[in-house]
């Protein structure tokens, strides 16, 4: 199936955010942003559950319950992540790598499942990785599944209401061509803030 003129852009802004992530965690070479390679590290497990300051919400063992002002961990398995429910906290506290990482594979997961999937999965069904080498994995499955669901997608589809219906947002409220831009939004700005915190870590190291 083609894909439509308007879904074009956007999935070509997602396969470069999903790329660039995925480069900037794993390495060896990342896109600078202008076309240029640069080298780059593997994140490193402490990287990616390091806590820059008090009252962090992280991924955490269900075992050893939720961090500082968290009051559930969501998530299948051994490990689980940060939360509470609504209203959460103000101000919101910081979160690691591996809070926003978990955070961005689940809502790709899951909005794959919600638009050409099952269309039941909840967060309660998402497996949450306690290391990095499982947590990149599951971000491109994740991101691979969500790509899949853009494609099967057509103009009718696109302009539906509700045909995404992930249960944990306003997708089923939402025309489908909204929830695609709003899916690469989150990308985009939890990708830039997981590179963040990569550059302070790798500072803060140099620095002792």
């Amino acid at each position: 199936m083609p894909v439509p003129a308007r879904l074009a852009p956007l999935l070509a802004q997602f396969d470069f955010a999903r790329q660039r992530l995925g480069d900037r965690m794993a390495g060896p070479l990342m896109d600078s942003g202008n076309g240029t390679e640069v080298q780059v590290g593997p994140m490193t497990d402490a990287e990616y559950l390091w806590e820059p300051g008090p009252g962090c919400w992280s991924v955490r063992r269900h075992a050893d319950g939720p961090g500082p002002g968290a009051t559930v961990l969501v998530g299948a398995g051994e490990f689980g992540r940060d939360t509470t429910p609504p209203p959460h906290p103000e101000p919101a506290p910081f979160t690691t790598i591996a809070w926003r990482l978990s955070h961005l594979a689940e809502l790709l997961a899951l909005r794959a499942d919600h638009t050409n999937g099952s269309h039941s999965l909840t967060r309660d069904d998402y497996r949450v990785s306690g290391d990095v080498a499982t947590a990149v994995k599951a971000f491109s499955a994740a991101a691979d599944a969500w790509r899949d669901a853009l494609l099967s997608a057509d103009d009718e589809a696109l302009d539906t209401v509700g045909h995404c219906t992930y249960p944990h947002g306003s997708d089923p409220e939402e025309l489908f061509l909204d929830v695609v831009w709003w899916v690469n939004q989150e990308i985009l700005h939890h990708g830039a803030e997981i590179a963040l915190l990569r550059d302070l870590y790798r500072l803060g190291n140099a620095a002792s």
